[in-house]
């Protein structure tokens, strides 16, 4: 019986994201596409006999609101086990800056637990409980760069390129209710599809809202644009570029205002996550 696992947790980037109404309920439409990066906090979790669920280590957030904690005990409960978990999270996506990173910790918190529990679940009944914990936790248990509409769930796998990325963050905490909540935000864009944004179209509508918001946010774009298509991942702060080689993204990054940490990642359509658990299997 496996007694520890080790998993990758990455970082996503919205390479655009449009909202197309709003449900009885208040939560957006959205669509956008999720692209992985290389970049990834270590999800390490141990097996414990007796039922305790618990999270070692200093966490930068409160236990109410850790989400790698909050999977582990929600798939407790939705498999009845008896089972529990020591869990440590070595965290290098920067917190708040719109790049995914408690939502997949959450994932590979489940993708772990489910082979240390024997749970034999597939990745819809763990995308499903994810979904629990937020609309973007299901991307990071499916594995796959997709396509997604609904609030983020319906997912459909899409083949993109994969450059080199430039990630800076600014150092802003966004907060992604202050921006939905936003009068200005754009609300009614026109439905889209994957082929038009292959070709070309389609944006971040939250970035007006974030720029606004958050002036340093907008000053890392204007920088960013100097010298490539800068855009806004998810409701911010960090923002990035792609570039065709590692050599030109590292050459921007040395430019880079020493304010702001700058990070050059390579995109990947299969989750980093995903690849180790198949090295497993093999």
């Amino acid at each position: 019986m496996l007694r520890e696992l080790e998993l990758a947790a990455p970082a996503k980037l919205n390479l655009m994201l449009h909202i197309t109404g709003r449900r009885a309920d208040g939560y957006h439409l959205l669509e956008t596409v999720f692209q992985f990066v290389e970049l990834a906090d270590r999800v390490a979790i141990s097996l414990r006999k007796d039922g305790v669920i618990r999270r070692l280590g200093d966490s930068p957030v409160p236990a109410a609101d850790d989400l790698a904690l909050r999977a582990a005990r929600l798939l407790a409960r939705h498999a009845d086990v008896a089972l529990g978990a020591d869990i440590r999270v070595d965290k290098r996506i920067p917190i708040g800056g719109g790049l995914g990173g408690g939502s997949s910790d959450a994932a590979s918190c489940l993708l772990a637990l489910n082979r240390l529990w024997q749970l034999g679940m597939d990745q819809r009944q763990l995308a499903a409980i994810g979904l629990e914990l937020g609309a973007d936790v299901p991307v990071f248990v499916m594995g796959n760069a997709a396509w997604a509409s609904g609030v983020g769930e319906v997912l459909e796998p899409v083949d993109l390129p994969c450059p080199w990325y430039l990630v800076i963050d600014p150092g802003i905490s966004v907060s992604t209710a202050r921006v939905f909540a936003a009068p200005e935000l754009t609300r009614n864009c026109d439905p889209s599809t994957i082929r038009g944004f292959l070709q070309g179209t389609g944006k971040n509508v939250c970035e007006p809202v974030a720029r606004e918001l958050y002036p340093e946010v907008g000053s890392a774009l204007d920088w960013l644009r100097e010298h490539g298509d800068a855009r806004l991942s998810g409701t911010g702060g960090c923002i990035f570029a792609a570039f065709d080689s590692h050599a030109r993204a590292e050459s921007v990054k040395s430019r880079v205002p020493r304010r702001w940490q700058a990070i050059v990642t390579r995109g990947s359509n299969r989750s980093p996550a995903h690849r180790e658990l198949e090295q497993l299997q093999d």
